[in-house]
């Protein structure tokens, strides 16, 4: 992560708060314009996906729409910032787990690295 997005705890606890209303399961109220707020809440966001699967872009954006009706903004926002990788087709969506060497199949047969 950068040093200009870190944060403190009570820095994140307070961005949080103030974008997501009804709690951190529930919608976000908006998508901060400031970088470091973006990351703070995208680094939210991201733990609703599993690590080391496989995902369309459809099954992205379902779970974006639960969050945020403007999904496409915090998708792009997610493999811009490298807290999603998305395959050169742009049809598999994928978070790095912590075997950084290994590999994933897709249900297409098409092996994506998860090593960056």
């Amino acid at each position: 992560m950068s040093e200009k997005f870190q944060s403190t705890p009570e820095e994140r606890e307070k961005v949080l708060k103030s974008y997501f209303r009804y709690g951190l399961d529930g919608p976000l109220d908006t998508f901060p314009s400031k970088e470091k707020r973006k990351y703070i809440i995208a680094q939210e966001i991201i733990k609703r996906f599993e690590k080391d699967t496989i995902y369309t872009e459809k099954e992205v954006n379902d779970i974006l729409k639960q969050v945020y009706y403007d999904f496409a903004t915090i998708r792009r926002f997610f493999v811009d910032n490298g807290l999603m990788r998305r395959s050169e087709d742009g049809k598999s969506y994928w978070i790095e787990g912590e075997d950084h060497g290994s590999k994933v199949e897709s249900e297409q047969g098409t092996v994506h690295p998860l090593a960056q």
